[in-house]
Parts: C-alpha cells; structure tokens; sequence
C-alpha cells in the first residue's frame, strides 16, 4: 500500500517544477519589509481568552483610551 502512494506522489509534480535546480534562496530576505508593514501583537493566554477576536481587543483598548482621556493629569509623581 505505502509503494503504491509513493508512486502516486512522484508523479504528481510536472516536469517544469523541478526544485533541484532552484539555488540562492535568501532566508528572511523581507523580514524588515514585513516587519514596517504589520503592527502584529502577541497575546498572553489569558489576555486572549478574555478578547478571543481583534474586535474585541479593538473595542476594550479604545474604551481604554477614552477612559484615560477623561481623566486629570497627575500632577504628584506616584512612589
């Protein structure tokens, strides 16, 4: 049985994509690319049951934002 898949599955790619040719891949060539394009957060475990969507973070970090807006400037440093 497992001759008979491996044979299927040689003959499954086409001629024309013949990866033994392929050489100079670059790893990581557009990680900064990437990086300047995505603002990706990761989440702690607990902090992504409480907020399992990005709606939901979205949602909680602007009444966040709004809740720290309306609140006066300290003007004492906090020991």
């Amino acid at each position: 049985m497992n001759r008979k898949i491996d044979a299927e599955m040689e003959d499954e790619l086409r001629p024309e994509y013949d990866f033994s040719h392929l050489s100079g891949g670059v790893r990581g060539k557009y990680v900064e690319r990437y990086r300047a394009g995505t603002n990706l957060v990761l989440l702690d475990s607990d902090v992504a049951q409480a907020f399992p969507t990005e709606d939901s973070v979205n949602e909680a970090l602007r009444l966040l934002m709004q809740v720290a807006q309306r609140q006066p400037a300290n003007s004492k440093p906090l020991k």
